[in-house]
């Protein structure tokens, strides 16, 4: 999971160099944190949110797949 959410992210960046994923555990779920340069969050988070919305959706169908629940933060 982790790496799809890279490879998103750096289709979308402008500096694909600067795009960053980590994983940590929290309360049961999995939480990727995604780090991108300052001027490539607004692609990241397109208008209205709508491109972070369908990562996180595609994050959550494959996380309840695997029998585990997701989260993504974009910072």
């Amino acid at each position: 999971m982790k790496e799809l959410i890279e490879y998103i992210a750096r289709s979308l960046a402008s500096e694909p160099d600067a795009v960053k994923v980590t994983e940590t555990t929290e309360e049961g779920r999995t939480v990727f944190h995604l780090q991108v340069a300052d001027e490539d969050k607004g692609k990241v988070i397109g208008r209205q949110g709508r491109v972070a919305q369908a990562m996180r959706v595609i994050l959550r169908v494959a996380a309840v797949k695997d029998g585990t629940h997701a989260v993504l933060e974009i910072e």
